[in-house]
C-alpha cells in the first residue's frame, strides 16, 4: 500500500490537502471521490518528499502533543464545537508539521469524518492518541480521553527530558575535553617545537609522543574527519538494520548506570501506555500491540508483541513479564495483584509512578558520578600536555646549572 498526497474540494467547496493510504492511484481518487469530494490532483508521496516535508516542519515532540490534548480538552469543555476548537488550536500552533495536520483533521471533520479517523488519516498523531480519542467517541467521553491522553504525554515528555538529561550532559563534558585537547595540540605543542629542536637533546618519549600527534593533526586532519565520518555513518546504516538496532539496543542496556536508566524509563513508559489503554476500555491484546510501539526500545517492542501473542493464547500478563529478563520483579507484582483484584490499570498506573521517581534518582546519581569523573580525566589531559612540555625545560635547566 502506498501513499499519496491529494486536493480536493470538499462538498463546502473548500480546498482541502492531505494524504491517504491506497493500493494505487485509481483507488485513492476513488475513495475520495466517493465521499462527495472533487479531486483537484492525487500524487503518489515518494520517499524523498517524506523527508522533506519532516525536515521543513519539524519532528512533533510529545511536549507538543501534550500541549495540543490539553487545549483541546479545555476548549471543548468551555463548550466550543470541534471544529471550531480545531480551528483555533491550528492558528495558535508554532510546529509547521502539526499546524498542517491539525488544519487537515479541521477540514476532514468538517466534511463528515469522525475526529479520530481524520487524526489517523494525518499519520503524525500517535496511535495511542488516535485509540483514545475512537474510545472517548464511542463512550461520549472525548473530554476525559483527552485529559488523560495530556497526563500521559506530559509525564512522557517529562521522563524522556529527564533521560535526554543523563545522556547528554556527560558527552558536552567529554565533547569539552577533546575540544581541549586538539587545541593544545594544535596551536601549543607546534609553538615550542622549534624550541625543542634547538635544543639538540634527547627529549622524553612523552614531549616526542605529543609532538608527533601534533604534527599528526595539522598535516593528516582530513583523514581523520573522513574517518570519523564513515564511523558515524556505518555505525547509522547498521542501527537502521533490524539485526543492528537489537545488538545495539542489548549494549545500551548492560552500559553501568546508563543501562538502568533505559530499563527504568521503558518499565515507566509500558505501565504507563498500557494502564492508560486498558482504563480507555481497550482490550489487553490490542492495547498491549499499541504499547509496544511506545516504550521506545526495539528488545523492549519485540518482548512486548510477543506478550501479544502469548495473552491471546490465554497465559496471564504477569507469568509473561516474570518469565522476561527485560522486565523488573516489581512489574510483575503489580500486574499479578493488578489480575487478582481486577484492577490491573490501577496497578499499572502505580508502577509507572513508582518507575518515575526511579529514573529521576537515577538520573541525579548519574550526574553525581560522571561528573566528577570527566573533570579528572580532563585534569589528567591537562597534566600530560603540561608535563610533556616542561619536563624538557626542567631538563635543560638542570644542564645548564
Amino acid at each position: 500500500m502506498a501513499q499519496f498526497s491529494y486536493t480536493i474540494l470538499n462538498k463546502a467547496g473548500k480546498e482541502t490537502k492531505g494524504k491517504i493510504d491506497a493500493d494505487s492511484r485509481e483507488d485513492a481518487i476513488s475513495l475520495l471521490k466517493s465521499e462527495g469530494n472533487t479531486v483537484v490532483s492525487v500524487n503518489e508521496v515518494s520517499t524523498l518528499n517524506k523527508d522533506i516535508n519532516i525536515q521543513i516542519g519539524g519532528k512533533i515532540t510529545s511536549r507538543q502533543i501534550g500541549m495540543f490534548c490539553r487545549q483541546f480538552r479545555s476548549i471543548i469543555g468551555a463548550g466550543v464545537s470541534i471544529v471550531s476548537a480545531l480551528e483555533m488550536l491550528a492558528e495558535q500552533t508554532e510546529n509547521k508539521t502539526l499546524k498542517n495536520a491539525i488544519f487537515n483533521v479541521h477540514d476532514q471533520v468538517e466534511t463528515g469524518m469522525t475526529l479520530s479517523e481524520a487524526m489517523n488519516a494525518q499519520k503524525v498523531f500517535p496511535s495511542i492518541l488516535v485509540h483514545m480519542v475512537a474510545a472517548g467517541e464511542a463512550s461520549g467521553s472525548l473530554e476525559t480521553s483527552f485529559e488523560r491522553m495530556a497526563t500521559h504525554f506530559e509525564k512522557d515528555a517529562k521522563l524522556k527530558g529527564m533521560v535526554k538529561k543523563a545522556m547528554i550532559y556527560p558527552l558536552v563534558l567529554l565533547c569539552v575535553a577533546i575540544t581541549v585537547m586538539i587545541v593544545m595540540l594544535v596551536v601549543v605543542i607546534p609553538s615550542y617545537s622549534e624550541m625543542f629542536a634547538e635544543m639538540d637533546a634527547d627529549l622524553p618519549g612523552i614531549t616526542r609522543a605529543m609532538m608527533a600527534g601534533s604534527d599528526f593533526i595539522i598535516s593528516k586532519w582530513y583523514m581523520i574527519l573522513l574517518v570519523i565520518v564513515a564511523i558515524v555513518v556505518l555505525f547509522r546504516l547498521y542501527k537502521s538494520t533490524p539485526s543492528g538496532s537489537r545488538v545495539i539496543a542489548g549494549i545500551v542496556l548492560k552500559i553501568p548506570v546508563f543501562g538502568t536508566l533505559v530499563v527504568k524509563s521503558s518499565c515507566s513508559r509500558f505501565s504507563r501506555t498500557l494502564s492508560t489503554l486498558i482504563a480507555a476500555g481497550m482490550n489487553l491484546v490490542d492495547s498491549l500491540n499499541i504499547t509496544a510501539k511506545a516504550v521506545g526500545n526495539v528488545l523492549y517492542q519485540d518482548e512486548i508483541e510477543s506478550f501479544a501473542v502469548s495473552v491471546q493464547q490465554g497465559i496471564p500478563l504477569s507469568q509473561l513479564l516474570k518469565r522476561s529478563d527485560l522486565f523488573p520483579p516489581m512489574i510483575t507484582h503489580m500486574a499479578g495483584i493488578g489480575e487478582e483484584t481486577g484492577d490491573i490499570e490501577e496497578m499499572l498506573t502505580n508502577a509507572a509512578n513508582y518507575y518515575d521517581e526511579e529514573v529521576e534518582t537515577t538520573t541525579a546519581q548519574a550526574m553525581a558520578l560522571i561528573e566528577p569523573l570527566i573533570i579528572i580525566v580532563m585534569a589528567l589531559m591537562v597534566v600530560l600536555l603540561i608535563g610533556s612540555i616542561y619536563t624538557p625545560m626542567m631538563s635543560l635547566y638542570d644542564n645548564i646549572q
